[in-house]
């Protein structure tokens, strides 16, 4: 009874729980990746759902949605390399899409299981899909925010002269110094929120700038483009997909095809007036899309 209570208060607490105080909540630890310190933020008990924020950001990007999701999971919400108050390996080759997939593997068996809900954005979204596709065995349900499949991204800068266009930021961040030109304000300047965006600068003065672009130089597809010849490796766990199809950078035309390569059941959920930031941008939305999924 007193273990009932206990649960019964805890799902109170975080069903009322602030967005802003999410962080005086959740506790800290790290894993280890053959080395490299991956921090961690964790909320909730149940199933393991491993959160995994892209560019420029941190753990603190999932906020509206922890607590919800905490009712059913497990939430652990990681820092990738590079970022806040994870490691910062030197090199861009330590920031091999290969890599950052093990980073993730080793926060599931950090959490001694076999299995995870895997949930990611922007290059949090492309580092779950490659899980899926490279170390299927450890996902039980993929979730990806704003990131087509990288094979229809692949296709669009192949094709569409619009998504080349949009993507000249990326070749920008691919430049040798690019880094140099990079300030904790100016890369925390699309956080709406004034308190959030104070949590920003602190978390991105404690990130490296280099090793954030060294996603972009070392993953990311460079001109002149062309589509892969091989066939990307199929996703055998079923796919939730949300995109904001404002988003200037990410267009929904990548999302074509997404069936193609995957296996299970896919479901796309796109939000009009949303843009890249689509877990900040339609917060409510997006958590309540995840949470019903969820319990299909």
């Amino acid at each position: 009874m007193e273990r009932m209570r206990g649960a019964i208060l805890l799902a109170l607490s975080l069903a009322c729980l602030p967005a802003a105080e999410i962080d005086s909540q959740v506790q800290h630890g790290y894993a280890d990746s053959s080395g490299v310190k991956i921090h961690y933020a964790t909320i909730g008990s149940g199933p393991l759902l491993v959160m995994i924020h892209g560019f420029p950001d941190f753990w603190y990007s999932w906020r509206h949605q922890m607590p919800e999701l905490a009712k059913t999971h497990q939430v652990v919400a990681i820092d990738q390399r590079g970022y806040n108050e994870s490691d910062k390996p030197k090199g861009q080759e330590n920031y091999d899409i290969k890599l950052l997939v093990a980073d993730v593997v080793a926060v599931v068996r950090h959490f001694k299981r076999d299995k995870a809900v895997i949930a990611g954005h922007d290059w949090g979204g492309a580092v779950a899909w490659s899980v899926a596709m490279y170390a299927p065995e450890v996902v039980e349900k993929l979730i990806v925010l704003n990131l087509p499949h990288p094979r229809g991204l692949a296709r669009e800068l192949a094709n569409n002269p619009a998504q080349q266009a949009n993507s000249e930021y990326a070749r920008k961040f691919q430049e040798d110094g690019a880094h140099k030109a990079l300030t904790p304000e100016s890369l925390a300047g699309w956080v709406t929120d004034s308190a959030a965006r104070a949590k920003y600068v602190e978390a991105l003065k404690r990130s490296d700038f280099e090793a954030m672009l060294h996603y972009y130089k070392q993953n990311y597809p460079r001109a002149p483009y062309r589509e892969p010849a091989m066939p990307p490796p199929r996703v055998k766990a079923p796919v939730l997909l949300i995109h904001g199809l404002k988003d200037r950078y990410l267009l929904a035309g990548a999302l074509n095809g997404t069936w193609e390569w995957v296996d299970n059941d896919l479901t796309l959920v796109t939000i009009p007036y949303a843009g890249h930031f689509v877990q900040q941008d339609a917060a409510d939305l997006v958590t309540r899309a995840i949470a019903a999924w969820l319990k299909r």
